[in-house]
């Protein structure tokens, strides 16, 4: 398992943009598949986005067209992009990291064997 810590929370507006990043204190993350994951208040964690050592990604359905998932080439970081923000993506955030072979897999948080303690993002109206 590799720690992870996550950067880049905070409190915006509605439509504005935040970005997020999670790294492993220098590790290469290059094997892994890492992912983000948010739990709104008072609900269950969910899936945000995926992202594979190849490159190919994953978003939940509410996010898409706003939000991107990325790493830098070094592959130390992942990035969330996230624009067009709205109340409802008010969350406490998490990164997740795994070797996962399975595509269907990516999405699930049981796979995920590695996390980072989390960073809020709030999004006023």
């Amino acid at each position: 398992q590799v720690e992870l810590v996550e950067s880049g929370g905070g409190s915006v507006q509605a439509g504005d943009s935040l970005r997020l990043s999670c790294g492993a204190s220098g590790r290469l993350l290059g094997g892994y598949t890492m992912a983000w994951f948010r739990q709104p208040p008072g609900e269950e964690r969910e899936f945000v986005a995926s992202i594979r050592p190849g490159g190919s990604t994953v978003y939940r359905d509410s996010v898409k067209g706003r939000f991107t998932i990325s790493r830098d080439n070094a592959k130390v970081t992942v990035f969330l992009q996230m624009n067009r923000m709205k109340p409802e993506d008010t969350a406490f955030y998490s990164c997740a990291g795994g070797y996962i072979d399975s595509f269907d897999d990516t999405t699930n948080i049981r796979k995920y064997p590695s996390w980072g303690h989390g960073t809020q993002v709030t999004v006023s109206s």
